[in-house]
C-alpha cells in the first residue's frame, strides 16, 4: 500500500474533502477494476464520463475519488478531491505510484504520422546488438529487456506505461523507446514522464476523425516537444515543414535531420536495389537492408539519437548495417514464379504514396504494379478518396477492398474509395469486399516480376468486423495465394 498524499505530489488540486493521510493500493480510472482501498479517478473519455461511476466505485471500495466535479452528496471516510483536469492527475499519479521510473533510464519519444514505430523498434535492436539492455513501447509489442509484452495501443494507458518503465527499471534497462501517439500525447498519456528526447518524424493526412483538423493534430504532436526539459533533446525532420514548428517553444537541445535541406544530421541516397540501398551519411557509406526514401529518413533519425545518446559513430553504423526490417514494413516475399508481394503498414495517404514511389523507382520497366488496399471503418473518411486516387493513379492495377470495416459496411468504404479515381483509372480499379479473395485476384493477375502491394495492415494478425476480431496475416495470405499458383 502507498499513502494518498505521495502520490498526489505534483498533482494540481482545486478542493479536497476528507484525508490524504492515508494508505491506499492502487489507482483505477475503470470502475469495474476498484476493490477495497483503491483511487478511482473519474476521466472523462471519448464514449462514456467516469464521473458516472463515481458511486459505483465507492460501492466496489474505493478509498479515495479523483473527479473534475464533487458530487453531491459525499459520504464520510472518502476522500475527494478535485482536478482541473482528470488526465493530467491520473498521469502524474501514476508516475508517483510506480516511483517515477522514467527519471531512472533514458526515455525517448518518437512521434509523426509515419515512421514511429520502425525508428522505435529500430533504436531498440541496434541498442540490443550494442549491448545494452534496453526497452520499446510501440504499436506491434512492448520489450523489456528480452521480455516481450503483447501491445494494445500505438500509447498504452498512463497506468501501464509506468508498470512497464518500472519493470524495466527493476531490470536495469537503460534506455527506452516509446512511440508516442497523437491519442496519447491529446489523453496527457505522455505527461509525468521525464523525457531525454523526442523524434518527429513527420506530419500527413491522419486522425482526422478524432483532431477534427489539421491544425490540431499538428499542435497536438507539438505539446511533447512544447513539455520537454532543457536537459533533453528535440530532433525534428526538417525536410516537412512542420518540423520547425515542433520546435518553436521547445527548452530542449534543438537538432534537425534532412535528405533535402541542410540540417545537422544529413543523407544521400546513393544505390537503390530491391535488397537494400546505399546511403551516404555523415560523410560515410551504409548499405542497409531497408529501402525507400522514407527508410531513409528512419535511419538518418536512429543515427541521429543514436549519436546524442553518445553511442560511438563508426560503431552505430556497424550496428545500423545489421538491422533488418521491422514486421509489416515493406516485408517483401518473392514466389517461385519471381512474383514479389510487398505487405505495409500503409494506412494513410502519405505512406501509400511513399512506398508506391519506392516500389516504382525500383522497377527496371516491364513489370506491373498490383495494389490491394483498403481503408479503416470507423476512423477519417476523408482519407478515403486521396488512398483511392494514389492506388489507382501509381498502380497499373488497383484492388480496393476491406481493412478493419469495424462497424462500418465495406461496401459503403469501399465507394467512399472509388469516389478518388479519375476517369482515365476507371479500368485499372478492381473493388472486392473480402480481403481474402482480394489479395487471391491480385495473384492470379500477376505474371513473373510483377510486384504485389498489399498495403494498410502491415503487422496486424486479425480484422475487426462488428467487434468480432478473426484471425488474418497479409504476409500469410499473400505467401499461401502466390504458393498455391499453377503457372
Amino acid at each position: 500500500m502507498k499513502l494518498l498524499k505521495d502520490i498526489l505530489y505534483g498533482v494540481s488540486l482545486t478542493a479536497v474533502s476528507g484525508d490524504t493521510n492515508v494508505m491506499v493500493n492502487h489507482i483505477h480510472f475503470d470502475s469495474r477494476k476498484v476493490e477495497m482501498d483503491d483511487v478511482f479517478v473519474a476521466v472523462r473519455g471519448t464514449i462514456t464520463d467516469g464521473h458516472k461511476y463515481i458511486q459505483k466505485a465507492v460501492d466496489s471500495g474505493a478509498k479515495a475519488v479523483v473527479c473534475e466535479e464533487l458530487p453531491e452528496l459525499l459520504i464520510n471516510g472518502i476522500t475527494y478531491l478535485k482536478v482541473p483536469d482528470c488526465n493530467s492527475a491520473l498521469a502524474v499519479m501514476a508516475s508517483n505510484f510506480y516511483g517515477n521510473p522514467s527519471k531512472n533510464l533514458k526515455l525517448v519519444g518518437i512521434t509523426g504520422t509515419n515512421g514511429k514505430t520502425t525508428v522505435a523498434t529500430l533504436l531498440y535492436n541496434l541498442y540490443t546488438k550494442a549491448g545494452y539492455k534496453a526497452g520499446l513501447l510501440s504499436t506491434i509489442k512492448v520489450m523489456v529487456g528480452n521480455k516481450e509484452y503483447p501491445a494494445s495501443h500505438t500509447t498504452p494507458d498512463v497506468m501501464a506505461i509506468n508498470d512497464y518503465l518500472a519493470k524495466m527499471s527493476a531490470e536495469g534497462v537503460e534506455c527506452c523507446f516509446m512511440e508516442v501517439s497523437s491519442h496519447g500525447i491529446h489523453q496527457k498519456r505522455s505527461e509525468g514522464l521525464y523525457f531525454a528526447g523526442a523524434v518527429f518524424t513527420n506530419l500527413s493526412h491522419d486522425h482526422l476523425d478524432y483532431h477534427k483538423t489539421f491544425a490540431e493534430y499538428r499542435d497536438t504532436k507539438k505539446k511533447l516537444f512544447d513539455s520537454l526539459p532543457k536537459t533533453a533533446f528535440a530532433l525534428v525532420n526538417i525536410d516537412d515543414k512542420n518540423g520547425l514548428v515542433m520546435m518553436q517553444n521547445t527548452k530542449a537541445k534543438k537538432y534537425t535531420y534532412a535528405l533535402k535541406s541542410y540540417a545537422d544530421y544529413r543523407a544521400q541516397i546513393l544505390e537503390r536495389q530491391f535488397n537494400g540501398q546505399l546511403l551516404k551519411l555523415d560523410e560515410n557509406e551504409l548499405w542497409t537492408k531497408l529501402i525507400g526514401d522514407f527508410n531513409a529518413y528512419n535511419l538518418l533519425a536512429i543515427y541521429a539519437v543514436a549519436d546524442l545518446l553518445g553511442l560511438e559513430k563508426m560503431e552505430i553504423l556497424r550496428l545500423m548495417s545489421e538491422l533488418e526490417t521491422v514486421d509489416g514494413r515493406f516485408q517483401y516475399y518473392i514466389s517461385k514464379e519471381k512474383i514479389t508481394a510487398i505487405v505495409d503498414y500503409a494506412h494513410t495517404p502519405d505512406a501509400l504514396k511513399n512506398v508506391l514511389i519506392t516500389i516504382n523507382a525500383l522497377r527496371t520497366g516491364n513489370e506491373k504494379v498490383i495494389t490491394v488496399v483498403g481503408c479503416g471503418g470507423d476512423r477519417d473518411k476523408s482519407k478515403r478518396p486521396v488512398m483511392g486516387h494514389i492506388a489507382s493513379e501509381m498502380s497499373d492495377q488497383a484492388i480496393f477492398t476491406s481493412d478493419n470495416p469495424r462497424t462500418e459496411s465495406p461496401a459503403t468504404i469501399i465507394e467512399e474509395m472509388e469516389k478518388g479515381v479519375e476517369a482515365q483509372n476507371t479500368k485499372k480499379v478492381l473493388s472486392i469486399e473480402s480481403r481474402k479473395q482480394a489479395i487471391k485476384a491480385a495473384c492470379q493477375l500477376a505474371m513473373a516480376k510483377d510486384i504485389i502491394l498489399v498495403a494498410g495492415k502491415g503487422h496486424e494478425t486479425y480484422q475487426e468486423t462488428n467487434g468480432v476480431r478473426v484471425e488474418f496475416d497479409d504476409l500469410k495470405e499473400v505467401k499461401e495465394a502466390l504458393n498455391s499458383l499453377n503457372k
